[in-house]
């Protein structure tokens, strides 16, 4: 049921889904105020290496081979291109770590996708703090690959979080 709910696509405006895996997560700081809306959440995991700022919040490291596209200011053409792009399976790497977060469908791009993306500092087509990008994500629940939007960093930064989970429990 969450496969098919993140993978839905309404006639009025397509759905696009976000891989969070910090402040975003639901019970974090900043999903109320962002999140509001959230048509279907599950956790999910991408591969990557997870790094814990010293600001109080995490940045993700993907593996290049795993971006799809990065965002642009044309909202629904991201939203689009999240559908029309294809989640292949993801290869084992063993450099990498499983990230858990949380996969979070939305159906208002339009909206949604500015506001994250002054939340997490990405300017599209500028020099960012995060940038957005096209990754394939399993969901926990089923096992099934889709494509979702996240924020990421290019390179380490911070203290590494071998366990792929923030925030650290002590």
């Amino acid at each position: 049921m969450l496969t098919q709910k993140l993978n839905e696509t309404p006639t009025e405006s397509p759905r696009v889904s976000l891989f969070v895996y910090g402040t975003l997560k639901r019970g974090q700081r900043n999903h109320e105020r962002f999140c509001r809306g959230v048509l279907a959440a599950g956790e999910a995991t991408v591969r990557g290496r997870l790094y814990d700022l010293p600001y109080g919040f995490p940045a993700l490291v993907v593996p290049k081979e795993d971006v799809r596209a990065t965002g642009t200011t044309d909202y629904l053409a991201d939203a689009e291109k999240q559908h029309s792009t294809g989640a292949r399976p993801r290869e084992a790497y063993p450099d990498w770590d499983m990230v858990y977060g949380e996969l979070l469908a939305f159906d208002d791009p339009e909206e949604r996708l500015p506001a994250l993306d002054g939340l997490e500092g990405f300017r599209p087509g500028e020099e960012s703090f995060y940038e957005r990008v096209l990754v394939p994500a399993t969901l926990t629940q089923t096992g099934a690959t889709v494509l979702a939007w996240a924020y990421v960093i290019e390179s380490a930064n911070g203290v590494y979080l071998p366990g792929g989970r923030w925030p650290v429990s002590l």
